[in-house]
């Protein structure tokens, strides 16, 4: 079932995409997932965002739960307002409405997330002509986050992302009652750390929730011209 959020979030692309001043560098391409436990067409996305996330290195999926199935008899524990704002700020993009599963593929392509042959499609695309502002790495420490940006062309929002790598769930009302839903890359926090300009930049942030974390550049049109891992170097107990 498709379901239309409520929350109109207005959003005012550049006249001229600020992605077109970039050069092409390889990275991951970014694959964003709006799914949620309440809906029943969501777990074939689910299950195909979890296998990109075992296969392939080369794609970086992030699954947002969002909160508007919530009211329908189950409450998603992994729901965010932010992934809310965030779809709604794709559905301005794209003059279209949230719904889920829905697919976004480096902020410049939408999909059905249950559509493989639609999502591979805009990956094998976004491959081929997806540009990249400026090269950037990342390390976590014990407790903060140390984030460098190259020089480049352009300007750019620096989104720092946490996810888990896996949540097993029993769901007992709403839509999937009785089904146990495997879930991959499920985002638990989202924040702006700051704004690249096109000389190289090093950002010294807080962490964030997460079993893991990357970063992630968003020009001003919305399109996603930067993206990396971060690196974990914290020390594990008793080492």
């Amino acid at each position: 079932m498709l379901a239309r959020s409520l929350s109109v979030i207005f959003w005012c692309s550049a006249t001229l995409s600020a992605s077109q001043a970039f050069a092409a560098a390889p990275r991951p391409v970014v694959v964003e997932l709006f799914t949620s436990q309440g809906c029943s067409s969501c777990p074939p996305a689910d299950v195909f965002l979890s296998e990109l996330s075992e296969s392939r290195a080369d794609v970086l999926p992030l699954a947002f739960h969002v909160t508007y199935w919530n009211q329908l008899g189950w409450k998603d524990a992994f729901s965010l307002d932010a992934a809310d704002t965030r779809q709604a700020q794709y559905a301005q993009r794209f003059h279209d409405f949230s719904y889920t599963p829905e697919m976004v593929v480096d902020g410049k392509a939408e999909a059905v997330g249950s559509n493989r042959h639609a999502v591979n499609s805009a990956i094998d695309k976004a491959q081929s002509t997806s540009v990249t502002a400026a090269a950037v790495s990342a390390a976590r420490g014990s407790s903060s986050v140390s984030v460098s940006i190259g020089s480049g062309s352009g300007s750019a929002r620096v989104l720092l992302v946490g996810y888990d790598s896996r949540h097993v769930t029993s769901v007992v009302r709403g839509e999937n009652t009785g089904q146990t839903l495997t879930e991959s890359n499920v985002v638990r926090s989202f924040e702006p750390i700051g704004q690249w300009s096109g000389t190289a930049l090093t950002l010294h942030v807080d962490e964030i929730a997460g079993e893991h974390l990357a970063v992630l550049l968003e020009a001003s049109d919305g399109a996603i011209v930067g993206a990396a891992r971060v690196v974990d170097k914290r020390v594990a107990p008793g080492q």
